[in-house]
């Protein structure tokens, strides 16, 4: 219980650190910018490749995986049910859905991953199933829809393959399956640059919350609300269900599935709403409103489960 609050404080430090950062701008306008880019494109694929390339594959392809699939198609489901209810649009029901179920395990959850479990891999599972599953279904919805600017379909085929921190894990999981050893002088640099994701990513989401406005006060404010109830609570709830009272999982092993489960919602969604011009406002205050929510009910979820 005790590691698991000082990785938390740890965490919460790096964040004052990027938010004062960010009061100060230090780092001019385009420092938040430049480290999530960074992160992104260069260190967290990095830290993945280097962690899963190394690691038991049993773990990372167990159990754990299907509880992510459920706990994240129960919150998604829930939430198109009552968009169904309300007649909410295709574009709101398809953004408020990822909002509701799609954790941040590539920025948030890393760092989690790293301080809190102990062990980046953990978040390996859920950020493949989302880019190789989650993300080409609800991009072929948007498209489908007539929402946004179309794109071929070897386009939305190859989004996993296109995306540098799923292409990162996919080359670790190859590498790790065919037993090569990669050497030293290809491998040490490659941790060497991994080091850099976790202190970018938690620098770069401190620099963001400076200036930001308190979410869910606009005409969205209903599927706003919705989703980030889902994403922090009734998730975190159904993985807790599943992995205690289904799958028998006790101790560590809870413990992951549900802080994974309980991470906010992730922010490329803003991305993806941005690019169809479906629900922007939704996305941008549901994932301000889901991340506020997540750090008290990750600090619950540690004292509960540690």
């Amino acid at each position: 219980m005790r590691g698991v609050l000082t990785g938390f404080g740890v965490i919460a430090v790096v964040i004052g650190v990027g938010y004062l950062i960010g009061r100060r701008r230090y780092l001019g306008d385009n420092g938040r910018e430049v480290l999530t880019k960074l992160a992104f494109h260069v260190a967290t694929p990095a830290l993945l490749f280097t962690t899963l390339a190394q690691a038991d594959l049993s773990v990372i392809l167990s159990s754990r995986l299907l509880i992510t699939a459920l706990s994240t198609a129960a919150a998604a489901a829930a939430f198109v049910a009552v968009a169904l209810v309300r007649r909410w649009d295709v574009g709101t029901t398809t953004i408020g859905a990822l909002c509701s179920s799609y954790v941040n395990a590539g920025n948030l959850g890393i760092p989690i991953a790293v301080y809190v479990l102990g062990d980046a891999s953990l978040v390996a599972p859920v950020l493949l199933f989302q880019q190789i599953v989650v993300t080409p279904i609800a991009l072929t919805v948007l498209d489908l829809s007539g929402s946004g600017e179309k794109r071929p379909v070897w386009q939305r085929v190859t989004t996993p393959l296109r995306n540098p921190v799923a292409a990162g894990s996919l080359c670790g999981v190859a590498v790790a399956a065919t037993g090569v050893t990669v050497p030293g002088p290809v491998l040490d640099p490659l941790v060497l640059i991994g080091n850099m994701s976790v202190p970018a990513v938690l620098l770069a989401f401190g620099i963001s919350l400076y200036g930001s406005a308190l979410p869910g006060r606009g005409p969205d404010r209903r599927p706003v609300l919705l989703s980030a109830v889902l994403k922090s609570v009734g998730q975190p709830l159904v993985a807790w269900a599943l992995g205690a009272l289904v799958f028998g999982l006790r101790g560590p092993a809870l413990l992951d599935v549900v802080v994974t489960s309980a991470l906010p919602a992730a922010q490329n969604l803003y991305t993806y709403a941005s690019r169809y011009r479906v629900a922007e406002r939704l996305a941008r205050e549901s994932i301000l409103l889901s991340t506020m929510l997540s750090v008290p009910g990750l600090v619950m979820v540690a004292a509960f489960l540690g």
